[in-house]
């Protein structure tokens, strides 16, 4: 068995009559990919399930692929979760429990909700058909960007609000924009997490950092072969080699924007 397993990206499943947002996959297309990941063997497996049997304590099926929606857009229970269950599918929901759209006023700081968001029922419904409910914050920041007591409460608010509805432990959570760092790896591990998604646009491994593990994005812009090549590990985009470039470069200055916000809350 390949060790290297595909880990996809999603955001929105809906299509540019519905939002301008280039990572959303058409409802056709999202469809098309499902059906050539079932026609060609894949089964779907959680986040958390993954990140157990590099663990050693699950055990993976002959072709694994991570499924994961990130944000809890609304168009999810709507588009998605329907051609997840007729493959017997499963996937990782990352929920950014501050936008769910029946939840409490989010702090005056919290971003507005980019869209019509799942609610709470959905989220329940989602999980009682097998979808893993993961965190991906409370309110979206740059959590790198924060200080540590402010992280340390996006990360735990996020995990208890979901914890306490699911009744369930919350093992894992997506990092909002992708970024993260060593400190907010640490954060995220004293927070409870076991496992922990990035970007990275790559094929994760048993020696991926479990709180980091990369993934592939999906957009609307994917066309079939290039989805079959990346889901088949035959080809890295030069989109995503691109991405990683930016990505690299960016890093840099959000290292020096937060080590001036440091000093600066701390002169």
């Amino acid at each position: 068995m390949n060790p290297r397993v595909p880990i996809l990206m999603y955001h929105e499943v809906a299509g540019p009559e519905d939002t301008a947002s280039p990572l959303a996959v058409p409802p056709a297309s999202f469809a098309d990919q499902i059906a050539a990941l079932a026609g060609n063997g894949f089964t779907a497996v959680t986040a958390a399930t993954l990140a157990a049997a590099w663990a050693g304590q699950a055990s993976l099926p002959h072709r694994p692929v991570v499924i994961t929606f990130d944000d809890g857009f609304a168009d999810f229970h709507q588009a998605a979760l329907p051609v997840l269950a007729e493959h017997g599918f499963t996937a990782t929901v990352f929920v950014t429990t501050g936008w769910i759209e029946d939840a409490r006023t989010a702090a005056p700081a919290a971003r507005p909700r980019p869209a019509r968001m799942l609610s709470w029922q959905q989220i329940l419904e989602s999980a009682g058909a097998g979808i893993e409910i993961a965190a991906h914050s409370h309110t979206h920041p740059q959590l790198d960007q924060l200080p540590p007591a402010g992280l340390a409460g996006e990360l735990s608010i996020s995990k208890h609000q979901l914890e306490d509805r699911l009744g369930v432990p919350v093992p894992g959570m997506a990092y909002p924009f992708g970024y993260s760092g060593a400190g907010v790896r640490r954060a995220v591990r004293a927070a409870g997490y076991r496992y922990a998604c990035a970007v990275a646009n790559g094929i994760a491994s048993p020696h991926s950092d479990r709180l980091a593990l990369p993934r592939l994005t999906v957009r609307r812009s994917t066309r079939p072969g290039t989805f079959a090549r990346v889901v088949h590990g035959q080809q890295v985009p030069l989109i995503y080699a691109r991405d990683r470039s930016l990505t690299k470069g960016y890093a840099v200055v959000r290292r020096t924007r937060a080590v001036l916000n440091g000093l600066s809350r701390a002169g």
